[in-house]
């Protein structure tokens, strides 16, 4: 059965608990090392997610008559 596809949101919610069992230290060794597999996939899963927001991150800037239009976000650009 192929696992549901989390949003960013679910996926930083999940992993938060993954640490939280994590560091209680009660669990059995090959249950934790399957949580921290879980863990890494979803911090993979999140950078994805954040690269491909940073891509489409613009700004607005008036254009040549005045009316609002897209240029690439530039850090450090004001």
């Amino acid at each position: 059965m192929a696992a549901k596809k989390l949003s960013f949101e679910e996926s930083m919610a999940r992993l938060d608990e993954i640490v939280k069992l994590l560091e209680r230290g009660d669990r059995p060794l090959e249950e934790a090392l399957a949580l921290f597999e879980e863990g890494t996939k979803l911090i993979r899963s999140c950078g994805r997610l954040l690269d491909e927001a940073e891509q489409k991150v613009s700004k607005l800037r008036p254009g040549a008559d005045g009316a609002p239009e897209e240029a690439p976000f530039e850090e450090g650009a004001e």
